[in-house]
């Protein structure tokens, strides 16, 4: 089995003489724009199977696929003698279907962006059922607001309670003596 580095090695040596050989030597006229994207070799270098695709109709893929599988002949020699390696790998000729992949997403994202633009074109004018902003801010002055709207005499009492505990200063609070001993500050 051979490493890593020589399978890849292989792999674009053979991508290289087989778009040098659609290139120019082989003149078939089925053969139509065609584009190697990918070349895999098994790790023992027997077998190579090589990933084309063809700009055109599905009728003019068929054709070069039919003209690829009858140069394979052709092909596979001329790559045995650009490798020089004992056993020229078999050689399989597979249509590469990432482009039609990738155009199929890119559609699939071209509806989505589309639905998207046409959903915000139809909210543009939307407002806000309540207010924009529906949370309390610590700067507004909330409590006097909430005893004029409540008919509840107490509940406003209770407020103003709350108002008057806020008001008194607790940062002169000073701690008993005892609290001190515990601490570690008395004697």
């Amino acid at each position: 089995m051979a490493d890593a580095a020589r399978v890849r090695k292989v792999a674009d040596r053979i991508q290289q003489t087989v778009a040098r050989l659609l290139q120019g030597r082989i003149k078939d006229p089925r053969i139509g724009f065609v584009t190697i994207t990918d070349v895999r070799v098994t790790g023992d270098l027997q077998q190579a199977t090589i990933f084309y695709t063809v700009y055109g109709t599905d009728e003019e893929r068929e054709e070069t696929a039919a003209a690829l599988r009858s140069a394979t002949g052709l092909i596979r020699s001329e790559v045995g003698r650009a490798l020089g390696i004992r056993l020229t790998p078999s050689i399989a000729f597979q249509l590469d279907t990432l482009p039609t992949q990738a155009q199929a997403f890119e559609d699939a994202l071209a509806q989505a962006r589309a639905r998207d633009e046409q959903i915000a074109r139809t909210y543009a004018g939307a407002t806000y059922a309540g207010d924009a902003d529906p949370y309390r801010h610590d700067d507004e002055d909330e409590g006097d607001d909430y005893a004029a709207d409540n008919d509840d005499p107490a509940q406003a009492a209770g407020d103003a309670d709350q108002d008057d505990y806020e008001a008194i200063d607790h940062d002169d609070y000073e701690p008993a003596e005892a609290d001190a001993d515990e601490e570690g500050t008395g004697a």
